[in-house]
């Protein structure tokens, strides 16, 4: 493990090392207002337990500092129903921080305190102005960055991140329209191991994909509980839901600790652990590289 200086304040060069410093928003207004992903629609009737939503995030919370990580907390404000998701609204690629403007209008402004944040932490960071790019599509192994074509995340975007990162191989993932963010059927979890729901991204970069990592099957039903989108923390630890049994026994088979928290009340909104988490600070493990195709 290299430990990182204390002057350098965001590092994140995968989805799996050791995470130390991450950002979260509590879902205090946490409801669903205008359905905008097929889980919303589904729950729209029924909607959404806010202090149930508030105490299972509290839970999750505990976790991650009970395993080392510091959790930094935005301000939840009433006009923001999904900002629990902070995964959207910027990644760290590198040691550069970008912030995303978001696609959907309930959901714009929501990166104004993550930049706040930001400054009073006095992190520098790039704003990418006019480009619609969310973090739930942007997976980082590397030298290697995916990012998924989707509603919300758009080629020029994925172009112009490429032309900024020059020293990144920056691969576009198209999907169907079906599911809102790449990390909602695909999910890196290990230099040599990733989650995937099957058959719905392009046949060609899911053979691509193929060929770099041992792709672990998810099931409709478990995809519709968000089996894919867990949470490594790094040492092979990772977070997940105790509904999704297959994923979590699959993951054990594979020497993984599984750490399970029950976030439900979260999920009807269409996101789970990954969503819910911005990494700012991860150490490099000295693990073995991915396969290259």
């Amino acid at each position: 493990m290299n430990i990182l200086p204390d002057y350098i304040k965001s590092s994140c060069f995968s989805e799996y090392d050791i995470l130390k410093k991450v950002v979260l928003c509590q879902p205090d207004f946490m409801t669903i207002r205008e359905p905008i992903n097929e889980t919303q629609k589904q729950y729209l009737k029924e909607n959404i337990d806010t202090d149930l939503a508030k105490k299972q995030h509290k839970i999750f919370v505990e976790t991650l500092q009970e395993n080392g990580i510091e959790v930094m907390l935005l301000p939840p404000a009433e006009k923001f129903p999904e900002q629990v998701f902070t995964r959207d609204i910027g990644f760290t690629l590198g040691n550069q921080v970008f912030v995303a403007e978001m696609a959907h209008d309930v959901r714009k402004g929501e990166e104004r305190p993550f930049i706040n944040w930001l400054e009073n932490e006095k992190i520098t960071y790039t704003n990418l102005i006019g480009d619609k790019i969310e973090g739930g599509d942007v997976l980082v192994d590397r030298n290697t960055v995916y990012v998924g074509v989707s509603n919300r995340t758009n080629e020029n975007a994925i172009q112009h991140l490429q032309s900024i990162l020059p020293s990144y191989d920056v691969i576009a993932i198209p999907f169907t329209d079906t599911y809102l963010h790449l990390d909602c059927v695909f999910n890196i979890i290990s230099p040599n191991d990733a989650l995937i729901f099957p058959g719905e991204l392009d046949e060609e970069k899911e053979r691509l994909l193929s060929s770099r990592y041992n792709l672990i099957e998810v099931s409709k039903e478990e995809q519709a509980t968000l089996g894919t989108n867990v949470l490594s923390i790094g040492e092979k630890r990772v977070i997940s839901l105790p509904i999704n049994k297959q994923v979590n026994n699959k993951l054990r088979d594979l020497g993984y600790h599984v750490i399970e928290v029950d976030i439900t009340e979260i999920i009807k909104s269409g996101g789970a652990f990954r969503c819910c988490t911005l990494p700012i600070l991860r150490d490099q493990e000295n693990l073995e590289k991915p396969k290259s195709d």
